[in-house]
């Protein structure tokens, strides 16, 4: 995608959640998510944190009273700027993103392709700023869909920036396959996903690795059927496995044991 097109989809996220979270009474900002120890209004400060730290704001002087759901250092980077906002009111989280997002987006208007290629730190390693950034709309979605979960107010699960975040969960379904599951080689797996944004992922070991095949196969070793908010909430941890399987959300076909273990380890996030 162009480089516009990262900026206008990173609009379109922080939109989305800003209109969301516009609607929430002060019940609703303090509901449990997905993210364990996270409220809504968590998601909020975290989101807002990520982005303040880009404009080169300093980070906060604080410690979590509890941290007992960190599992790692990033963790604990994260957890210092959400705890720090705890004692605030949903409406005044909700004011700095809009005004640290409205900077944000000032930024990336006037990027230009070398501010996009310069290399930089990202999550999962060095990178260019774009890449960064594509990064960036998918974990603004993802925290989105926690809150719209745990406020029951489904929504942006088809267009663009889905689109994109299930290509970025997808992106990682060969890792889960080759080196999480290792099957043997010729095995091949569909994640058939549903829904506007959905689409099939397939993947086939050779030489001991995953590889994400151009067309898929006709019989499968194994398929594995889901709507997208089940692709995302299991690739990115939110789900139990287990409990997903058992509540139907994923249809198995073919080699049923396979499946089962593949949707056990889809989780890609740290």
């Amino acid at each position: 995608m162009s480089d516009q097109e990262l900026v206008d989809k990173m609009k379109q996220v922080w939109q989305s959640i800003s209109q969301l979270c516009g609607s929430l009474n002060e019940g609703e900002w303090r509901l449990p998510t997905d993210c364990p120890g996270w409220s809504v209004q968590d998601q909020l400060s975290h989101l807002s944190g990520s982005e303040s730290r880009l404009l080169g704001l300093p980070s906060p002087d604080h410690t979590p009273a509890n941290t007992d759901h960190i599992r790692n250092d990033s963790g604990l980077r994260n957890e210092a700027v959400v705890d720090l906002r705890r004692s605030w009111p949903g409406s005044r989280v909700l004011e700095e993103f809009r005004d640290v997002t409205t900077r944000r987006l000032d930024v990336l208007r006037d990027m230009t392709e070398a501010d996009f290629s310069a290399e930089t730190q990202t999550p999962i390693g060095p990178g260019a700023m774009r890449d960064l950034i594509q990064i960036r709309i998918y974990d603004a979605w993802v925290h989105e869909q926690d809150m719209r979960r745990a406020v029951g107010q489904p929504g942006h699960l088809s267009g663009p920036v889905s689109e994109h975040a299930v290509g970025r969960t997808a992106m990682a379904m060969p890792y889960v396959v080759g080196r999480k599951v290792q099957p043997p080689d010729g095995a091949t797996v569909v994640f058939q996903v549903s829904g506007p944004a959905g689409s099939a992922v397939p993947v086939e070991m050779r030489e001991s690795r995953g590889y994400r095949l151009d067309a898929v196969p006709e019989s499968p070793t194994v398929r594995l059927s889901m709507d997208v908010e089940t692709f995302i909430c299991l690739g990115c941890g939110r789900w139990d496995p287990a409990e997903t399987l058992a509540s139907g959300r994923v249809s198995i076909e073919g080699d049923r044991a396979l499946g089962e273990t593949i949707v056990s380890q889809m989780n890609i996030m740290i």
